[in-house]
């Protein structure tokens, strides 16, 4: 089959419904999302973990556009982000412009139009192609020496395995990250024992959860300005913690007393506090957010090895320093690829240039939104506006409100390709590189999922978000240049 569309999207996650709407809000009514699983919500359609949830509160994690006066807690879970999700797709009738089960596997640009093929063969052409594929999808399983000798169950948290019964039985979790936090305290309610591999102590902070009384959701529901007000404040409080990652004193402190607090309150022996006291720069990985890790550790039935897992023999697991844990379930919280997600992208723009090889020195784009040499392609979420404070799901509007005006100036102009001034994005890659050297993501002492394998962070963007909305308000068509268009 070949289909003809104005612009295809690749993901119906966050990202792909947000950039739907806004360009059928800008006149583009016709419009494709291509999705490889069998449903739309990304992140929230395949984490299905025992205590899966957002670490941003879901009031400010939601479209700007369809607030939802009903969340039932101030940190939804997983099946209610979902849920609301597939609400706003039903309302505004997005199911309509989604295939399924349509996996990306090659787009070309011929000089006026993007082609596409998905892995089952359907073939596509667009004049605007927009990745909004996200980055937590790819699970990233160490290759451990006879990790295939396992005799009992094993799975990664994102391809969580419900046929598993966990009652009473051994369970050794490997990782201590954002899943492993959500998901321990749930499974250490049925297990018999649950040994957790940590390689690094992840700071954990308390959060201000809960569920939200049901006289305020109707009161929400009735005054709009409530739940807006509400979104607003939970926004400054998170800005403010950006200054943990600039290294003001004052916020490091700050947030420090708080995680001693609630360290120290549930850990009473000095030699487990130590093992769970990060030895890097707090910010340096991502701060963990939760209420209820600290006082599960402190479980007779829940025990942690501060090492990494060095090999797997039958049902032992051996950690580097030679620790034997015998288990019968072997639950992976070693999160994603992300730095590296290029590599399954086989997208070629101008003259043959692939996106492997304009990465080959790290990913970038101008803005994080688009890429010199790739006209009318557009990167959601792409390098550089990943947050370690705050919602991304307002870094996806300030994009998709980018590319929206970006669209209306080419409508008016007369333009029918753009691809970003290469001086411009140099410029904003450089000025990138210049920012997070000396931030606390590449001198605090540790190692993270944002940075690549050259030492670089091409995932975070290094200021607030309020810095990243004004500027990209103030980005328009100057930003890019016209592509004379071939004859397709």
């Amino acid at each position: 089959m070949h289909h003809m569309t104005e612009m295809l999207i690749i993901g119906a996650g966050f990202s792909g419904l947000t950039m739907a709407l806004e360009a059928r809000k800008r006149g583009l009514s016709d419009i494709a999302i291509l999705e490889k699983a069998d449903d739309i919500g990304g992140t929230w359609r395949e984490n299905t973990y025992p205590g899966v949830a957002c670490d941003v509160p879901s009031h400010l994690y939601s479209m700007a556009t369809h607030p939802n006066p009903h969340w039932s807690r101030a940190y939804a879970g997983g099946s209610e982000i979902q849920a609301y999700l597939k609400d706003v797709a039903r309302q505004e009738g997005l199911y309509d412009l989604c295939h399924f089960g349509r996996e990306l596997k090659s787009a070309r640009w011929d000089g006026g139009r993007w082609h596409v093929e998905t892995a089952d063969g359907d073939l596509w052409s667009a004049r605007f192609l927009v990745s909004a594929i996200g980055a937590l999808h790819h699970p990233s399983i160490p290759n451990l020496p006879g990790a295939e000798s396992f005799p009992g169950s094993s799975f990664h948290s994102a391809q969580w395995d419900h046929q598993v019964d966990l009652t009473d039985k051994e369970i050794a979790v490997v990782g201590t990250g954002a899943s492993a936090v959500q998901f321990v305290p749930e499974i250490a309610k049925l297990a018999r024992h649950v040994t957790i591999f940590q390689r690094s102590a992840p700071y954990v902070m308390p959060r201000p959860d809960g569920p939200i009384a049901p006289w305020v959701r109707k009161l929400y529901a009735r005054i709009p300005l409530l739940p807006r007000i509400r979104r607003k404040l939970i926004f400054m409080f998170f800005e403010f913690r950006h200054r943990v990652f600039r290294g003001e004193e004052r916020a490091i402190n700050f947030a420090l007393k708080m995680w001693r607090k609630s360290l120290e309150t549930a850990i009473t022996d000095p030699e487990e506090r130590r093992v769970l006291t990060p030895d890097y720069q707090i910010g340096c990985k991502r701060i963990l957010s939760s209420n209820d890790w600290y006082p599960t550790l402190a479980r007779d039935n829940v025990s942690v090895v501060p090492q990494g897992v060095a090999r797997i023999d039958g049902d032992k697991i051996i950690a580097v320093n030679g620790t034997e844990v015998r288990a019968d379930v072997l639950i992976w919280g070693t999160g994603f690829h992300v730095t590296n997600v290029v590599e399954r992208l086989d997208i070629t723009g101008s003259d043959g240039l692939t996106l492997r090889k304009a990465w080959a020195n790290g990913m970038n784009a101008h803005l994080g939104t688009s890429v010199a040499g790739f006209p009318n392609f557009f990167v959601l979420l792409g390098p550089h506006t990943g947050l370690g404070h705050n919602s991304v799901v307002l870094m996806i509007e300030a994009q998709v409100q980018h590319i929206g005006r970006l669209l209306s100036e080419m409508k008016r102009k007369g333009f029918s390709a753009i691809t970003p001034d290469e001086t411009k994005q140099a410029g904003f890659t450089q000025e990138m590189v210049d920012r997070h050297t000396d931030s606390v993501w590449q001198s605090g002492g540790c190692t993270s999922w944002y940075i690549d394998a050259d030492g670089k962070n091409t995932t975070l963007w290094p200021g607030t978000v309020g810095e990243y909305q004004k500027r990209m308000a103030q980005s328009g068509l100057e930003q890019y240049n016209p592509v004379g268009t071939g004859d397709s």
